[in-house]
């Protein structure tokens, strides 16, 4: 231990923890690589160790602070920037509108919390000298709930597995995906590094940016380091696609190139400079041009980590960008970009991104499988996207329009997106005025701002599809500018919209439902505990009465979810076989759309051919998405979509199954009220615990499974398609446009009155499915609780009526606080 350990821990009258530092080597390096779990196993007492993290805590934001070696990873409590400076972490504040603002913030921009999380989402508790923050509540928790698990015996009994399960389930990490779609130069990455306060994290301007790959912005919680996680398609994925690229670009007769030739073109020769073109797939998978990536022919992800942004920025840019500059070329030589799947960076100890994910997306997918598949899954997994185009050409942008158009629904019935931001980038650009003062300039974007607001809003209220899927309150506009955001020159920081931003990824964090969701469980486990290891013979009468009472309830209470479900399911199956009718009068007018459009011309016979061997579905290079099999089962998906979203809303306000599951109720609480349950409270407490946690899982499950089930009208068509896919493809010579379209035809009239009915069929046995199953959950583990906590003689089970105390009061601190200002007293 040095002087500076000794001297702090004599300052912050600590001096008792002189002798354990000493022993223990802790030094001032040590002491700032302190982590929970090393403080826990240091300090064992509670009132002392809480001290000391508070401390600390201060310190180290202290030292971030005023250190100048200080980096990216600062803390600051207050807007300045300086453009040349190497970025912040900023904390958000409000701006004083709203500074003394008491009781539950109204979240304009978040709404209500999602589906099947309780309570709402609060903002986390800012640091306040004299206090603890909920992550100093949420750490302690998890201190003693893993202290008690060591506690428990090692046996091999129901009750003891059951505690040990369900402490380990507490440790629960949901992350919040939005996603983030722009076309190339729309400032997408200047604006995802202003709003996480890291600066030339992602590169833009000289090297545009890829169109496949995907970037995942997120924390490093667990080092001080920048890292950037490449993960690679596989080497069976890259030579079946090097087969399509070689084939696709030999079967241009005429040779001349179109768009999507000079798309593979381009793939090939950044890969392997011109080598590719006297070479064959099996030539092109040789190891010599993967040496400087064996994690590739290893099957592995490739690690990369820097001290700083800038230095990490410059050794991914080759695994995600593409079309270099010849100076750049020179420098980067070989890109990779063709082989990547998702690029994942992990800015260290970011707050704004502390469980959120921030994902820059291509536009449409991509003609890669596997590529394409996690793309769904991501976006699928959206609860806000961000789509980013400049503030002069918004609400005429295509490509923007076009991507909310086809991706629609994917995001909202095939997906949980709750809210879409149309953001305008660039908002300091603008027409030079008479009045160039600082106030007429700013006069002047603050009226652009507007008037772009009102036309982008006026842009989507056009799109009656889109509209079906999301209602206008879940469409919001925003005008940003990066630059202004830094410099202030023209604007204050609240007026380029950045704030808001920033806000609304705090509100994301959701630190309180974190910590609330963990200490609700671990009150009710320690409830369990100690209800089964104190025991009364007197109890056993009255367990008994309230076991049974509960046992008939239970019954009750699932017929009330069981009917409504009943009646979802008799609407569906109307729905769907109205679909059925539809699909049969109208799937040739609509697979004529798609086999002979309009100005494509000679060159369409490639492009059929790609839309065959990849199952039906073909992306080009302009990001035009063709889909037979959607197509076909558009009727069906139109018939269900009013329906589907009424049933799986993805909404905060509202609730899957018109709000049955969350309205089931065991009345645990009435029962804790009746004095004659006086000595079975605990358990009844547990009960509740276990209730709340059973409808959040429900409703996970839900969400998850309805995308699966939308989607199944899609992917039951493909199945039935993939025969006379796999016959088309194979078509050669003369005529192979018109054979091709002719065995399309052909499949689709004679299978048409057996797909759709098929189609129909498996939506509905998906949605048979997941009502049973959440009905057998509801049964089988709340019948376990019961069993549990008043069928189960806890002998073995150690006395943790200090820890359930401790537990207590700070859950009691986190529900009876009516604000966000509500803070632990450290007394």
């Amino acid at each position: 231990m040095d002087d500076f350990v000794h001297n702090k821990l004599t300052q912050w009258d600590l001096s008792e923890l002189i002798q354990t530092f000493k022993e223990q080597h802790i030094d001032k390096e040590a002491l700032y690589e302190l982590d929970d779990q090393t403080i826990a196993e240091l300090i064992p007492i509670v009132g002392t160790r809480l001290k000391f993290k508070k401390r600390l805590k201060l310190l180290l934001e202290e030292q971030n602070t005023t250190d100048p070696e200080t980096s990216e990873s600062s803390v600051q409590c207050k807007w300045e920037f300086d453009e040349e400076a190497v970025f912040a972490q900023p904390q958000v504040c409000p701006s004083s509108s709203k500074a003394n603002h008491k009781g539950k913030r109204s979240l304009d921009l978040q709404g209500e919390s999602s589906q099947g999380q309780s309570p709402a989402r609060k903002r986390p508790r800012e640091d306040i000298q004299g206090s603890y923050t909920e992550e100093v509540i949420l750490s302690e928790v998890k201190n003693i709930m893993r202290c008690v698990h060591q506690k428990l015996p090692n046996q091999d009994d129901k009750l003891n597995k059951f505690l040990k399960n369900s402490i380990n389930d507490l440790e629960t990490d949901k992350r919040e995906v939005v996603g983030v779609f722009g076309k190339t130069g729309a400032g997408k990455s200047s604006l995802i590094n202003a709003i996480i306060g890291v600066k030339n994290l992602l590169p833009s301007g000289s090297i545009s940016a890829c169109t496949s790959v995907m970037i995942k912005v997120e924390a490093n919680m667990r080092n001080p380091k920048y890292e950037a996680e490449i993960e690679f398609i596989t080497k069976e994925e890259w030579k079946e696609e090097l087969w399509t690229l070689l084939n696709f670009l030999g079967d241009n007769k005429d040779k001349a190139e179109d768009e999507d030739d000079q798309d593979s073109v381009e793939k090939l020769s950044e890969l392997y400079g011109e080598e590719w073109r006297k070479k064959s797939a099996e030539d092109l998978m040789d190891k010599k041009y993967f040496r400087e990536i064996p994690e590739f022919l290893q099957s592995k992800s490739k690690i990369l980590t820097s001290d700083t942004a800038k230095e990490l920025s410059a050794k991914f840019v080759k695994y995600t960008r593409s079309e270099s500059k010849e100076e750049d070329a020179k420098e980067l030589k070989r890109l990779y970009w063709p082989l990547v799947k998702c690029v994942t960076v992990r800015v260290p100890k970011n707050r704004h991104l502390q469980h959120v994910t921030l994902v820059d997306l291509p536009g449409n997918g991509d003609r890669n499988k596997s590529r394409d598949k996690m793309w769904k899954k991501v976006v699928g997994s959206c609860s806000t996207v961000w789509i980013v185009a400049e503030i002069n050409r918004a609400a005429a942008e295509k490509e923007s329009w076009e991507i909310l158009k086809e991706s629609c629904s994917l995001m909202g019935n095939g997906g949980e997106c709750q809210q879409i931001h149309f953001i305008c980038t660039k908002s300091d650009h603008f027409e030079d005025s008479d009045d160039q003062s600082a106030a007429g300039v700013r006069a002047q974007i603050l009226k652009q701002n507007k008037q772009a607001k009102i036309k982008v809003m006026a842009e989507f209220n056009k799109l009656k599809e889109v509209k079906k899927q999301f209602s206008e309150e879940c469409f919001k506009v925003f005008t940003v500018s990066s630059k202004e955001f830094l410099r202030k020159k023209h604007l204050d920081p609240e007026d380029t919209e950045i704030p808001k931003l920033q806000e609304f990824l705090q509100d994301l964090n959701d630190w309180h439902s974190e910590t609330l969701n963990y200490v609700s469980g671990a009150r009710g486990i320690l409830s369990l505990m100690q209800g089964a290891s104190s025991r009364k013979g007197f109890q056993a009468n009255i367990k008994t009465a309230v076991s049974i009472e509960l046992e008939e309830k239970l019954s009750l209470e699932l017929d009330k979810v069981r009917e409504p479900m009943e009646e979802t399911l008799k609407a569906f199956e109307k729905c769907l076989s109205d679909g059925v009718k539809t699909s049969n009068g109208s799937c040739d007018k609509v697979l004529k759309s798609v086999l002979y459009p309009t100005k494509k011309g000679g060159a369409f016979h490639k492009i059929l051919k790609c839309v065959v061997e990849n199952g039906g579905i073909h992306k080009t290079k302009k990001g035009k998405l063709i889909n037979i099999n959607m197509k076909l089962s558009s009727c069906l998906t139109d018939s269900i979509d009013e329906e589907f979203k009424k049933t799986f809303p993805n909404e905060g306000n509202r609730e899957p199954f018109n709000g049955v599951i969350n309205v089931f109720s065991l009345g645990t609480e009435e029962k804790m009220m009746n004095k004659e349950c006086e000595n079975v409270k605990l358990q009844l407490t547990f009960l509740k615990t276990e209730e709340e946690k059973m409808k959040t899982k429900l409703n996970k499950l839900i969400r998850e499974r309805k995308k699966t089930i939308y989607s199944s009208l899609t992917t039951t068509i493909e199945e039935t398609m993939k025969e006379c896919y796999d016959r088309a493809k194979e078509i050669r010579g003369e005529g192979t446009l018109k054979n091709m379209r002719e065995t399309i035809e052909m499949h689709v009239h004679g299978s048409k009155k057996v797909m759709f009915v098929q189609a129909k069929d498996a939506m509905m046995e998906q949605l048979r499915d997941l009502m049973l199953e959440i009905l057998e959950k509801l049964e089988s583990m709340l019948q376990e609780s019961i069993e549990l906590s008043l069928k189960t003689d806890g002998v073995s089970i150690p006395d943790v009526s200090a820890e359930l105390e401790m537990v207590n009061n700070y859950y009691n601190e986190l529900t009876e606080c009516p604000d966000d200002d509500a803070i632990l007293s450290i007394d």
